[in-house]
């Protein structure tokens, strides 16, 4: 099943409905067709940027979070690229005996 994309006036009226207290999130997610942890994400989007939602539907990320991003990003690579190197290092150690 493909994922469908929600615009930003979607997802802000949706978070604006929830804020008014008189709609349970439950309820707001089945008329929109979502599910509950994607209202529940919204709101928090909502809650820690000032323009969660952008046109694409895609969450703008402030400057600190893009470094993070990255960083972690290069992390996850270089640890990758270790466990290789150890597997060869083992590899290449067994044969040698």
């Amino acid at each position: 099943m493909k994922k469908k994309h929600y615009n930003a006036e979607c997802k802000q009226q949706a978070v604006y409905r929830v804020n008014q207290g008189h709609e349970s999130i439950p309820a707001i997610a089945k008329d929109l067709g979502v599910s509950v942890s994607s209202v529940r994400d919204w709101i928090k989007q909502g809650e820690k940027r000032a323009n969660p939602f952008p046109g694409s539907g895609n969450v703008v990320l402030t400057p600190e979070e893009a470094i993070m991003r990255k960083l972690e990003r290069e992390n996850r690579e270089l640890r990758e690229e270790v466990e290789i190197l150890k597997k060869a290092a083992a590899y290449f150690a067994k044969n040698l005996r």
